[in-house]
């Protein structure tokens, strides 16, 4: 105490309470203290209290504040959160910011305050589609563990259509990027027919066997598998990981496939696309190639389509599976638990 009330490198506030602890030491009163130090009396006695109660770690910091009161109580903000949880206006499926201050008598700030505070966003929608496949768990435990655990001598390709690409041209050329403006383009277009990508992506390297066909049927899927059974070494079996579309299912595909027992197919449950790495792969080829183009016929879409894959191919990215089957489960039946009141 000694050293902070003589030290000439401590803050002058630490200093001033050692001396006002010191003086109240040697039996001095709050009064004379303060007349001395020439400061207030209230403030003497704060520091003699939070000195008896907590020492000297009372003394280097400052005493709490009171803070400004709130511009709304208590009921108010629970009133404004249970309008936004259970309610909604009369014309309208949601409440906005605006709306609801105007109900609540508040500002359109508070509204947006309070609901920040409270991680509510009503004006913000995710979807979402639980799997009814009866044998969602035999499916699910199969797709995952050919991505955790694969076979040996095996090669197991993520393989989909993404069907009805369509060859849109913009109806008049945009203008550039340039600083201070982004680039430019129309909002309608003109269709100049579709194409539909037939996809195969290796969960080993990242590579894409890709060809685009004018029609989505089982003669296309034959024809896409034979490319397939060309581009990949002969010697190892093929675990392709594909949807419950009906073409996948054609008797003229099984039979081929029984002609070619180096294919071996496993069906992800229904409504379950996320669990096939290629649709991560389509999100790519639409943000990077498709979405932002324009394309006069089918056959620049498709030359469009073929670049990308081969550019792709040149440094291809592994998509790597990481969540098990427990946890998958497990968010799963928490869906559910939380769906089943509602149903």
């Amino acid at each position: 105490m000694q050293t902070w009330a003589k030290s000439r490198t401590q803050p002058h506030r630490l200093m001033q309470r050692a001396q006002i602890i010191l003086r109240a030491a040697e039996g001095a009163e709050s009064q004379n203290i303060a007349r001395e130090l020439r400061i207030s009396r209230p403030t003497v006695q704060l520091w003699r209290e939070r000195f008896l109660a907590l020492r000297t770690s009372g003394l280097e910091k400052d005493a709490p504040r009171p803070g400004r009161i709130p511009p709304i109580d208590d009921a108010k903000r629970a009133a404004i959160v249970e309008a936004i949880l259970h309610s909604q206006p009369p014309n309208a499926t949601h409440w906005s910011t605006r709306t609801l201050a105007q109900v609540q008598h508040v500002s359109e700030a508070t509204v947006r305050r309070i609901g920040k505070q409270h991680g509510l966003r009503p004006h913000r929608l995710s979807t979402f589609k639980v799997s009814r496949d009866p044998q969602f768990v035999q499916k699910l435990t199969d797709v995952v563990g050919l991505y955790l655990n694969p076979p040996d001598k095996a090669l197991v390709l993520c393989v989909d259509e993404k069907s009805q690409i369509q060859a849109l041209d913009r109806t008049q050329p945009g203008l550039p990027l340039k600083p201070g403006r982004c680039g430019t383009m129309t909002h309608d277009y003109t269709r100049h027919g579709t194409t539909t990508l037939f996809a195969a992506l290796s969960t080993l390297d990242g590579s894409v066997v890709g060809d685009c066909m004018p029609q989505h049927q089982h003669q296309e899927l034959i024809r896409f598998l034979k490319r397939i059974d060309q581009q990949t070494l002969s010697e190892l079996d093929l675990h392709l990981i594909v949807d419950n579309y009906a073409t996948h299912k054609h008797p003229r595909v099984e039979r081929w496939l029984h002609r070619h027992p180096r294919f071996h197919l496993h069906f992800t449950p229904t409504s379950c696309s996320w669990l096939n790495l290629v649709e991560r792969w389509f999100r790519n080829l639409t943000e990077r190639r498709l979405r932002r183009s324009s394309f006069h016929n089918v056959r620049e879409l498709t030359q469009g389509i073929d670049d990308y894959i081969n550019g792709h191919n040149q440094n291809p990215r592994i998509f790597v599976w990481s969540a098990p089957v427990e946890r998958i489960l497990k968010k799963v039946s928490k869906c559910k638990e939380a769906l089943d009141p509602l149903h």
